[in-house]
């Protein structure tokens, strides 16, 4: 009786206090390892929350649309007790969206990769509530949102309400962009959620299920077996390779009179698959997929999707084609929800693809609504609008010519309020000023050289060409979480002493320091993109231009995504799904 005690005890403290462990995971098979370390942050004591009831009135309320990757980073890093937080999203979970192509073979179970999302608020804070509704309409005059219950009650529909807010934190992601091609929306699969890669998973098993029945003829057999992936980026490129491992090495044994019918096809309307990787990862992957049968198409830009066929027409010739499908998965990027797009125009952001904000995440416009994530991009300034506040700026002496001593007083403020300098001074392989203005004026340029606005304009002319938006991705969708947290963490001590750059278009500086690209503290780091290829082979592509392929790969990703969890039930639950597989196999079971 004693013993069950204290394991509950330790089982309870576990479940309610998991970041005060540390999880290292080494598991090494015939040479190739598997490193898995995480380190949780400390959670913020709550023990003082009693003292705070007087002050809850003055609590600054905050409302999260979304729990996705943008939104649950930015809930898991606030730590100040003095915002209210109100969470508002369809989902009532997080989902670890990479591992969602293992979702639809069976590799990973869908329970695996979800985490609650009250689990991840009740641990940070005492005063945090969850609606389990979707955000219809955006009032930024009135700073309400309005908001539809997914759930009826009592038969009368769905229900709607609004929410105040004094900071509106956008993170809704994006839906899946089909390019108005007729009949995608009612024919394809999406994977985009995890329901996504249930229902895929139920359709494959459902295919190979009727084709095996005796009443079918070969034609219709072949049909119902031909799996038609659209889109030859990460996410379609995985798939396909799931797929192809899941039939081949589970299904077959299963269905041995249906496995020569078997056909993968991928389509990709540009010359290439993965060609947002590096040339030596296509390549491969282009080879691999032709050794194990998967029929690539490049080339082939869809324009039809039938009941039964699909439509496609060759880029270069013209020539439109037809070809039968059991199943089709449609996985070609992504488009703005509805509810944004009415913001946008709201906003006099209409004209635009997605809703821009500042470099601070802040919606332009707008002085107390962020967005982050997949549903917005940062609208980088360029240097050439400010060129003359810049060297007004430093010009202290106003006495119309700038000496490059002057100039590089400001540099680290310039460099860091306009990130695309450092970029275009590091692309050129310039330590500083002189070497950029030595490659405008020539040589001997000396530091009680002066130059005129002309001339500075004439040596930063080219340093807009380094801008470029960040990619739509997972870990740019959570670092931009961690960034925002970060800031509002500390947003009454840097109203006293701001920390950001020069504000070259005012006076005093910036409360923050923006996020960009540049691999520095509070900004984006690219930490590498992975792109499995079945057969446990992995393309590995990192900073530093590191590109690995192979074996040992397959393992630095199975590192990655367990350590890259969210939390220690969903760590243990992948890893324990990663052992299952390959001791029994995937699951074929029609649930």
């Amino acid at each position: 009786m004693q013993r069950v005690t204290v394991i509950e005890r330790f089982s309870r403290t576990f479940r309610d206090n998991p970041s005060l462990s540390k999880l290292l995971i080494v598991f090494t098979v015939s040479g190739g390892g598997l490193v898995a370390y995480s380190e949780a942050t400390k959670s913020y004591d709550n023990s003082n929350a009693g003292e705070l009831v007087e002050a809850n009135n003055r609590k600054k309320k905050v409302v999260v649309l979304g729990t996705g990757w943008a939104g649950t980073s930015f809930l898991k890093n606030l730590k100040d007790p003095s915002y209210d937080i109100q969470v508002i999203s369809p989902r009532n979970y997080f989902a670890f969206t990479p591992l969602l192509p293992s979702v639809t073979c069976g590799t990973v179970e869908s329970r695996s990769v979800v985490e609650p999302i009250r689990n991840i608020i009740r641990k940070k804070y005492a005063d945090a509530y969850y609606w389990e509704a979707e955000c219809i309409k955006i009032d930024p005059e009135n700073k309400k949102v309005y908001c539809q219950s997914n759930l009826s009650t009592n038969g009368n529909g769905k229900e709607e309400f609004a929410v105040d807010y004094d900071y509106l934190i956008i993170a809704t992601g994006a839906r899946v962009n089909t390019f108005n091609i007729p009949g995608v929306e009612e024919n394809t699969f999406f994977l985009k959620e995890v329901e996504d890669a249930q229902k895929i998973r139920r359709t494959v098993i459902d295919c190979f299920e009727k084709a095996s029945l005796p009443t079918l003829s070969d034609e219709e057999r072949k049909r119902l077996l031909h799996f038609v992936i659209v889109g030859g980026g990460p996410t379609g490129v995985e798939f396909a390779a799931q797929l192809h491992d899941f039939v081949n090495e589970d299904i077959v044994r299963l269905y041995p009179k249906v496995r020569d019918l078997v056909k993968i096809t991928l389509l990709e309307a540009t010359d290439h698959i993965l060609n947002m990787f590096d040339k030596r990862i296509t390549a491969f992957a282009e080879e691999k997929f032709h050794r194990d049968g998967i029929d690539v198409k490049t080339g082939s830009m869809v324009v039809k999707v039938g009941e039964k066929e699909i439509s496609t027409k060759d880029v270069k010739r013209g020539e439109i084609t037809s070809m039968p499908y059991g199943m089709a998965v449609w996985s070609t990027g992504i488009g703005t929800r509805p509810v944004i797009m009415e913001f946008m125009k709201h906003i006099g952001q209409g004209n635009r693809r997605v809703l821009a904000t500042d470099e601070w995440l802040r919606v332009e416009g707008q002085e107390n609504v962020y967005a982050l994530g997949d549903c917005a991009t940062i609208n980088q300034r360029k240097v050439m609008e400010d060129i003359a506040a810049i060297f007004n700026k430093a010009d202290k002496d106003n006495s119309g010519t700038l000496t490059v001593k002057e100039f590089q007083e400001v540099l680290n403020d310039i460099c860091e309020r306009y990130p695309q300098v450092e970029l275009y001074l590091k692309n050129k392989k310039m330590s500083n000023l002189v070497d950029l203005l030595k490659e405008s004026k020539g040589d001997g340029v000396k530091e009680s050289v002066e130059v005129d606005i002309e001339e500075f304009k004439s040596a930063l002319s080219q340093v807009d060409t380094e801008m470029k938006n960040l990619p739509a991705t997972a870990q740019v969708a959570s670092q931009q979480g961690v960034y925002l947290a970060k800031c509002f963490n500390r947003m009454e001590e840097c109203e006293k002493n701001p920390e950001g750059p020069l504000r070259f278009r005012g006076e005093g500086r910036h409360r923050f320091r923006p996020f960009s690209r540049i691999n520095a503290c509070s900004r984006y780091r690219h930490l590498g993109q992975f792109a499995p290829l079945g057969g446990e082979q992995t393309a590995a592509q990192l900073p530093g231009d590191w590109v690995s392929i192979g074996h040992s790969s397959q393992w630095l990703w199975y590192s990655v995504y367990a350590s890259k969890q969210v939390s220690w039930r969903t760590r243990a639950l992948v890893v324990s799904d990663w052992v299952r597989r390959f001791i029994f196999g995937r699951d074929s079971s029609q649930i």
